[in-house]
């Protein structure tokens, strides 16, 4: 299916980090994100936050307006948060890479 995770990994890939669940945007098609994003808003989560880094903000954000626009349109965004995070990289330097958590809900 799609990556969703949270803040420990456990082998379905689905956790609890304060009841919200997590879609991580990665390197897979767009709508695989929005079907993991419809799935869990239907079976009775709240809210689910949308998290992206780099280069997948874009397809997190096109996530995002497509669940609005085709999908749930009575869904609303709860919040936006944007910054930077610290990644060492595999040769032990650190890099800075911009990150976007959208949280959506009904």
């Amino acid at each position: 299916m799609s990556d969703i995770i949270n803040a420990t990994e456990t082998e379905d890939g689905f956790e609890d980090e304060d009841e919200i669940q997590i879609v991580r945007i990665g390197k897979k098609p767009t709508m695989n994100y929005v079907v993991a994003c419809m799935t869990l808003l239907n079976s009775g989560q709240p809210e689910v936050m949308v998290r992206a880094r780099g280069q997948s903000i874009t397809k997190a954000v096109e996530t995002v307006d497509m669940l609005r626009r085709a999908f749930l349109k009575n869904i609303q965004i709860h919040s936006v948060d944007i910054g930077t995070e610290e990644v060492k990289r595999e040769d032990g330097s650190a890099a800075s890479l911009s990150m976007i958590e959208i949280v959506l809900g009904h």
